[in-house]
């Protein structure tokens, strides 16, 4: 039996998923204004996953027998200096939803909650990507440089980025 305390954790983490699948469409949004259609597309990508990645909690505290809450969730921002603060911004996003998921690792520890704690390995792994992805399109960001003329090639990149990421997770 999962306890209230882990169902009220696990309904605070859907909150942060749906967050996040709302910032990354708010970004993807501003990309699509700015015509950087490739950068948009992999954004949008990343809402589509960071729901599903909500949905997955829904689903689970349900199945344990807990009452998964839809959450309220707060307005993301909207505009960006640049796609370089697009980028920035969502892999410190992601180091903090990191954070958030091992919060719950330790919860399900404490309470010996093995059932939890198998869940929550899939999104351990799961931030490990996704911070290893932002990490890697940074590192381009900054070979590439900032100049209006540098945004051909960085769409270049994102899209093979995304190329890579939709065929690794289709295996």
């Amino acid at each position: 039996m999962i306890s209230k305390k882990m169902i009220d954790a696990l309904n605070k983490q859907i909150e942060e998923e749906f967050y996040s699948a709302n910032l990354y469409l708010s970004m993807a949004s501003w990309c699509d204004k700015e015509g950087l259609s490739n950068s948009a597309a992999f954004l949008y990508n990343h809402f589509e996953e960071e729901s599903s990645h909500g949905m997955k909690i829904f689903h689970y505290i349900n199945e344990m027998g807990g009452h998964a809450i839809v959450p309220g969730i707060k307005q993301p921002p909207f505009e960006y200096k640049s796609i370089h603060q697009v980028f920035e911004d969502t892999y410190q996003h992601e180091v903090y939803i990191t954070e958030q998921i091992h919060k719950l690792v330790k919860l399900a520890i404490e309470e010996s909650d093995y059932a939890t704690n198998n869940f929550l390995q899939w999104f351990v792994e799961e931030q490990r990507e996704e911070e290893a992805t932002f990490q890697e399109i940074l590192s381009i960001l900054k070979l590439i440089g900032n100049g209006p003329t540098n945004l051909y090639f960085i769409e270049q990149e994102i899209a093979k980025i995304s190329a890579k990421a939709h065929t690794d997770s289709s295996e």
